[in-house]
C-alpha cells in the first residue's frame, strides 16, 4: 500500500523546522510521497491576511528544489477562500483510493481535531501525524481520530517568529533555506 504524506499549513514563510517535519515525516512513516499544501487562508486565523500566494509559492519552490519525494500542491489556493482540511482530504482519498494517506498537524492543533469541518470524515479518512514542539509531552488523540507523534527533530521555530525578526531588520540565517532568505530579502517581503 502506497503511503501518502500530506502537509498543510500558510509557510508564510517556509523555513527549516518545516523542512525537518517534512524529512522526519518521510522517514518514520516510509512515506512515498510528501505534499505540501499550502492553504489559500486558514481557518485558524481568520483576521490575518496571509502574504499573497504567488510569493509563498515561489518561496516553497525555492526551499523545496531538488528533493524528488515532495511536490507542491496548490489546489487550497486554487480553491481560494478558506482551507479546509476535509476538502483536500477527499480530493487525495478520490486520486489515491488505494494509498494510505497521514496528515501533519502541529501539537497545539490535536485537542481542536473533534471541531475541525466534517471530523467524522475526516477522521475516517486520514491518520494524523502530530510534530511536537521541543520539550512536548505526548497526549491522547480525541476520538475518533487515530495518529501518531513525529519523534525527530522538533524545532522551536515558527514562520510568525520569522516574519517578526525579518520586520525588526533581524538576521533569519539558520531559520529558513539560504534561497528563501535571499528571496525574502530581494523582494522586501515581511517589512
Amino acid at each position: 500500500m502506497q503511503r501518502i504524506g500530506l502537509f498543510g499549513g500558510s509557510f508564510d514563510p517556509i523555513h527549516l523546522g518545516h523542512l525537518l517535519v517534512a524529512q522526519a515525516a518521510r522517514e518514520e512513516l516510509d512515506l512515498a510521497w510528501l505534499f505540501f499544501i499550502p492553504a489559500a487562508q486558514s481557518p485558524f486565523k481568520p483576521d490575518s491576511q496571509p502574504t499573497p500566494a504567488p510569493e509563498r509559492l515561489r518561496l516553497l519552490r525555492l526551499a523545496l528544489a531538488g528533493k524528488t519525494w515532495c511536490e507542491i500542491d496548490e489546489q487550497e489556493i486554487r480553491r481560494g477562500g478558506v482551507s479546509y482540511t476535509i476538502d483536500t482530504a477527499r480530493n487525495y482519498a478520490g486520486r489515491f483510493p488505494e494509498a494510505q494517506l497521514f496528515y501533519l498537524i502541529g501539537a497545539d492543533h490535536l485537542p481542536q481535531l473533534p471541531k475541525w469541518r466534517a471530523a467524522e470524515d475526516l477522521a475516517r479518512l486520514v491518520e494524523f501525524v502530530v510534530i511536537p514542539r521541543p520539550g512536548q509531552a505526548e497526549t491522547p488523540f480525541p476520538a475518533p481520530f487515530r495518529g501518531r507523534w513525529l519523534t525527530g527533530f522538533p524545532l522551536g521555530v515558527s514562520s510568525s517568529q520569522i516574519r517578526a525578526r525579518v520586520k525588526a531588520g533581524l538576521p533569519i540565517d539558520h531559520l529558513v533555506p539560504e534561497t528563501v532568505a535571499e528571496a525574502i530579502r530581494n523582494n522586501r517581503l515581511y517589512l
